[in-house]
């Protein structure tokens, strides 16, 4: 089989058997856009990175499967599958052939076969070990994307995850520094939008949305 009836008729059931698509909340993204590719000489783009599936679970992306044909080795997928959950920043990643997965923990570093993928809550779980009321609040609330016409990039993705996992942490003082162009303000405009939308204050009354102060021109937030 080729790496589409691989995904298709192999991968994609046994995902299903794992829960992925069927419990509540779970989802599977394919064909997940990254980046367009660095920039190189002459303004020419490099490759484009897709990751063949991205794991979802209330709301947070936490793994990142790459496939290969049944016809190759599992082991011809770890490098991919290690590049893009890097970028992605996220804890667990795969690689399967269909046949076989292999599992890769970026954290601990341990990796090797195993005969079934975490299911959502196993995996979910595995990366927070913690549970936070706060930090599912931020993930249930969509990043605004005026109706499909913005789409947040994957750096800028992380700044706001990470910035809003601080915050459910009770951290007082954060600061993000990016280069030029980056796009700063809006990873400040996301964050302060889902503060705003989950009624998150630093008095924590849920009864009223917070006050936001926004600061443009180095792009400061303050929220009372």
């Amino acid at each position: 089989m080729n790496e589409a009836d691989t995904r298709a008729e192999l991968i994609d059931p046994k995902l299903k058997d794992c829960g992925w698509g069927v419990i509540e909340g779970s989802k599977i993204l394919r064909d997940f856009y990254i980046t367009a590719g660095k920039i190189q000489a002459g303004g020419k783009r490099g490759t484009r990175l897709f990751a063949d599936y991205v794991l979802v679970y209330k709301g947070i992306k936490l793994a990142v499967i790459e496939a290969k044909s049944d016809d190759l080795e599992v082991g011809e997928g770890v490098a991919q599958a290690k590049q893009y959950v890097a970028k992605l920043n996220l804890e667990t990643t795969y690689s399967s052939n269909g046949r076989e997965i292999y599992s890769i923990c970026m954290k601990t570093g341990a990796e090797g076969l195993v005969a079934n993928y975490l299911t959502p809550d196993a995996l979910w779980n595995k990366t927070f070990a913690v549970q936070n009321e706060w930090r599912e609040k931020f993930a249930n609330i969509p990043f605004e994307n005026k109706s499909g016409t913005w789409q947040i990039r994957y750096y800028q993705e992380l700044a706001v995850k990470n910035t809003l996992e601080a915050i459910a942490n009770n951290e007082q003082r954060i600061l993000l520094t990016l280069a030029t162009g980056t796009g700063k303000t809006s990873i400040a405009f996301q964050v302060a939008w889902k503060l705003f939308q989950t009624r998150w204050n630093l008095k924590r009354d849920s009864t009223r949305r917070p006050r936001i102060l926004f600061f443009a021109y180095f792009t400061y937030v303050v929220v009372l």
